[in-house]
């Protein structure tokens, strides 16, 4: 299974309860691995591990849209 990373930027003054829950629903998707953001450093910047043949980068984006309209993704 080949995996991929991206990088979606949401907006810096989002909640840590929401930030939590955008990482909840982009790991119910299937065919995530692994989403987390980087409570310290940049806690605007969620990385996503992911398999692209089970699930396409707009999908993972859409899902964090849904508390960021606004959220954008960047490729690793």
């Amino acid at each position: 299974m080949d995996t991929v990373d991206v990088l979606i930027h949401v907006h810096p003054e989002l909640t840590s309860d929401a930030r939590a829950k955008v990482e909840r629903e982009v790991m119910a998707c299937a065919g995530v691995i692994a989403a987390n953001f980087d409570h310290h450093k940049h806690p605007h910047a969620l990385t996503v591990l992911y398999n692209p043949d089970a699930v396409k980068d707009k999908q993972i984006l859409e899902v964090v849209r849904q508390h960021d309209a606004a959220a954008t993704m960047i490729g690793l």
